[in-house]
């Protein structure tokens, strides 16, 4: 395993790292406190291939590997991790959903829309009684004259206003347990499909957030993705990925509180000299790059893993999703320690860093799930 970055890989940190620096950086405060995903960022997204980032070319994506998925999450976070939050949802959780177990039609009308960045993805699992126990969830759909019928309610839905195509996850036969769950595809504007409220965060503001409803919503048959009651194994699988893009995530917002730290530190002078010259902060800059590079080397390890199509990399995702996003907290905290009672004001960037960071140990699996998974495998049961 040779974890050494590629020119090409280079080249494409470059990039984003420019794209970020240039159409997002400017507006990240803009967008934090109007609480709006900028659509407007969606086509210059998709113009650098960040829409569709592991799509084969003949569906429009750019055909990137994992490890330069987790480069692109990466350099988005350490800018805003907003906007890293709701590519990795679009390409992580709706997109790969749909281009994993889709059919050939599906992938034709849905995939290559969403991977040319024509339209948002929406992946509704979470439930207001079901979140860590994705099992307990009681949105049903049942057969109804040719067609599947929705009923119930997703939470914590991300695009859950304004993407236009969304992955539904529901119960089909509620007797089977896990094996009676399947997934379907639902467009924007379909009757009984509406968004409801729309949450007020603490972080990740920039990102939408929304509950989804599903009101005798009528879906044609043609909309099942995968197979009729592999819904759940499937979203295991997906989350399985999606991991890994949230321990990018982790690892590109802890690199941009290190880097606003260490700034700081180089500015700010006290007692006649720059605080980076005290061994108590040289220390805590130390500490903080030394567990960033250990949360991305796991973290490519994990990618590395998956495109080498290994069949097993649960516990590779779940390790590198914890570690990531435990350290990427501590990395914001001492980001705001750093800046001292600037670290308390949004004329700086560690508070935002410190506010959107705490979803990073909640979402797609809290540390809780990650260590139970990791648990699992170590002692088999």
């Amino acid at each position: 395993m040779d974890l050494r970055s590629t020119p090409e890989q280079e080249l494409l940190r470059r990039t984003v790292r420019e794209f970020a620096e240039a159409e997002i950086r400017p507006f990240v405060m803009d967008w934090d406190e109007a609480q709006a995903f900028p659509a407007e960022l969606v086509p210059r997204l998709a113009s650098i291939g960040l829409m569709g980032i592991q799509i084969p070319d003949e569906f429009g994506g750019a055909g990137m590997s994992a490890i330069e998925y987790c480069i692109c999450i990466e350099e988005l976070a350490r800018v805003d991790p907003s906007i890293a939050l709701s590519v990795a949802a679009h390409n992580g959780l709706a997109l790969a959903h749909l281009s994993m177990f889709g059919n050939d039609a599906q992938r034709e009308k849905y995939v290559a829309p969403l991977a040319r960045g024509e339209t948002l993805g929406a992946w509704c699992l979470t439930e207001a009684g079901s979140g860590s126990d994705a099992a307990a969830m009681r949105t049903s759909a049942h057969r109804s004259g040719g067609q599947w019928v929705i009923n119930g309610a997703k939470q914590f839905i991300t695009h859950g206003k304004i993407a236009g195509t969304l992955v539904v996850i529901a119960v089909t036969d509620r007797a089977e347990g896990r094996r009676g769950v399947s997934t379907f595809v639902v467009e924007r504007g379909t009757p009984g499909l509406q968004a409801g409220k729309k949450e007020n965060k603490l972080g990740m503001r920039a990102s939408d957030t929304s509950e989804v409803i599903f009101q005798d919503c009528r879906v044609p048959a043609e909309a099942l993705v995968g197979k009729e009651g592999e819904g759940f194994i499937n979203t295991l699988q997906v989350l399985d990925a999606g991991r890994i893009g949230i321990a990018a995530l982790a690892v590109g917002l802890a690199q941009g509180a290190y880097e606003a730290a260490r700034r700081y530190a180089h500015e700010r002078r006290q007692f006649g000299q720059p605080i980076a010259w005290f061994q108590a902060i040289r220390w805590k800059l130390a500490d903080m790059a030394t567990r960033i590079d250990a949360a991305r080397l796991l973290t490519y390890r994990a990618a590395w893993m998956r495109d080498m199509r290994q069949e097993r990399t649960s516990t590779a995702s779940s390790m590198a999703k914890l570690y990531s996003s435990e350290i990427a907290v501590r990395a914001a905290d001492e980001c705001v320690q750093i800046h001292g009672g600037y670290g308390f004001m949004k004329d700086y960037p560690a508070e935002k860093y410190f506010r959107d960071v705490k979803l990073c140990t909640i979402g797609e699996g809290t540390s809780e799930i990650q260590r139970l998974v990791i648990a699992r495998e170590l002692l088999g049961h």
